[in-house]
This record gives structure tokens, C-alpha cells and sequence, in this order.
């Protein structure tokens, strides 16, 4: 099996400083690639050199929607300029965040179309963020698979009705650590409510579901640091909560559908 970290920010400060050995702990716990996701231009060619400095880690540029008042002259043909590099695999992360508003809510939908058309006309996936944007994201997300554009909706917290509107158009859906916090139990509804929300895949590659660790998560990695530990940890002990969640929930699905057949030929039998 091969556990793929699909965000993380290997340049954030804090992290930064120790990324070799935050890298060499994921590793170890068996994690075998890493995508390192951009929030801002500045920092491309940082995330971009990383990549090249380690063969198992790969590259996105984009801007978040946070800092979309700090984009204004961002286009389409920045971010498929950066895209020559082969190590960037994706665009983003991007998209909209209603709920901090810390940016003009139209800068951050026109930031939003320019990676959808750099999505578009480089054939990469978008890696989008999204929080109390519900009905303009699904617009957009509708919009963009019109034009062969699909991607993730990483560290996902909306509702089922945006969940199953991505999936519908062919996004992934990233369930993060959020999913295992005693407040959460409307999202773990939305992810057990419903088999179709689990996508299958092949069956020796799991994609690691986060390493953005939200606030609880970063509570236990600062503790983690004044023990020595590495970062990466607690981030890896999230991971595997998460898999062990969305296995069972494959198993109960696997149950049901033996239940089923068992019914159906008593049922024929008769």
C-alpha cells in the first residue's frame, strides 16, 4: 500500500526549518510522496525548488483565496508559465472562502477562474479550497467540469449536497483530520451516509487525505516539538484515523451489499 501526502506546505514557517526531518519521520511511518501546495506567487519558486531537492515530492502553484486582494494582475497566464516545470502537477490551491472573507469576495471568484483556466489549458488538476461558499463554488465546480476540468476539494468540511455535487462532476473529495473532532459529527454523517462517496481506486494506493493540520491537530504538533518529536507525526496519526474510518465504512458498504444478494436469493428461491 502507498501513502501519499496530497497537501502539505513544506515551506510554511515552523516547518520549514526542519523540513528534512519532518520528511525523513513521514517517510519512516511510510509515506512515499508528498504534493507541496503554494498559497501565494512568492512562494513558488520555493515550492517548486523543494520539489526538485527531493525526488518523492512534487510541486503546485496557485494562489489562496486569502490572498486574492494581494493577486489583482494574477492571470491564466502566470500559472500555466509555472506549470513548465515538470514537478508542478497542479494548480492551487485556490477557490473561495466566505467564512474569514479576508479577501473581496469578487477578487477571490475572478483569482478563482484564472486557475480554472490554467487548469484548463494545461490539463492539471485544481486543488481547491472552499468554506461557507457553498452555492458560487458549485457553480464554478459545475462550470469548470463543462470544460474538462476536475481536481480535489481538499480538507472538506461543507455539506453532503456540495460533496455530492463534486463527485457528480468528478472532483475527489479530501477528508481531513477535521472528520475525527467531536464537533464534526455532520460531516462524518456525510461520509458515511452514502458508499458513493468512498471512490474506489487501485487497490494498492490509498491518497493520504491531509497533513494541513487544523488547529487541534497543531496544538498536538507544537507538543510534539517539545518532546523532540517530528512535526509530521501527528499529522500521520490523523492519517490513520482517517483510513481506519473510511475502511470500515468500505467494509459496512461491503456487508450491506452481501445482505442484499443473500435477501434477493432467498427472495428468488421462494
Amino acid at each position: 500500500m502507498r501513502l501519499i501526502d496530497s497537501h502539505c506546505h513544506l515551506n510554511y514557517e515552523g516547518l520549514a526549518e526542519r523540513r528534512d526531518e519532518v520528511l525523513a519521520s513521514a517517510r519512516a511511518a511510510g509515506v512515499t510522496g508528498f504534493l507541496n501546495i503554494s498559497t501565494r506567487q512568492r512562494e513558488w519558486d520555493d515550492v517548486i525548488a523543494v520539489a526538485e531537492a527531493n525526488e518523492d515530492v512534487w510541486a503546485t502553484v496557485g494562489v489562496h483565496p486569502h490572498e486574492a486582494d494581494a493577486h489583482p494582475d494574477l492571470g491564466a497566464s502566470a500559472l500555466v508559465a509555472a506549470t513548465s516545470h515538470p514537478d508542478v502537477i497542479a494548480i492551487g490551491e485556490c477557490g473561495l472562502d466566505y467564512y474569514y472573507d479576508k479577501s473581496d469576495r469578487a477578487a477571490q471568484r475572478e483569482r478563482f477562474q484564472a486557475h480554472i483556466e490554467a487548469a484548463r489549458e494545461t490539463g492539471l488538476p485544481l486543488v481547491v479550497h472552499t468554506r461557507d461558499a457553498e452555492p458560487d463554488t458549485a457553480a464554478v465546480l459545475k462550470e469548470a467540469a463543462g470544460n474538462g476540468v476536475t481536481g480535489v476539494l481538499h480538507c472538506f468540511s461543507s455539506s453532503r449536497q456540495l460533496a455530492d455535487t463534486g463527485l457528480e462532476l468528478g472532483f475527489y473529495i479530501s477528508i481531513s483530520g477535521i472528520v475525527t473532532f467531536k464537533n464534526a459529527e455532520e460531516l462524518r454523517q456525510t461520509t458515511s451516509s452514502d458508499v458513493s462517496f468512498v471512490r474506489a481506486g487501485p487497490a494498492d494506493v490509498w491518497t493520504a487525505f491531509t497533513s494541513t493540520l487544523p488547529p487541534r491537530a497543531q496544538r498536538l504538533q507544537h507538543a510534539a516539538d517539545r518532546r523532540g518529536d517530528c512535526a509530521a507525526d501527528a499529522g500521520i496519526d490523523l492519517v490513520e484515523d482517517e483510513r481506519r474510518h473510511v475502511a470500515d465504512l468500505a467494509r459496512r458498504h461491503l456487508d450491506r451489499e452481501r445482505h442484499a444478494r443473500e435477501f434477493a436469493a432467498r427472495r428468488h428461491a421462494r
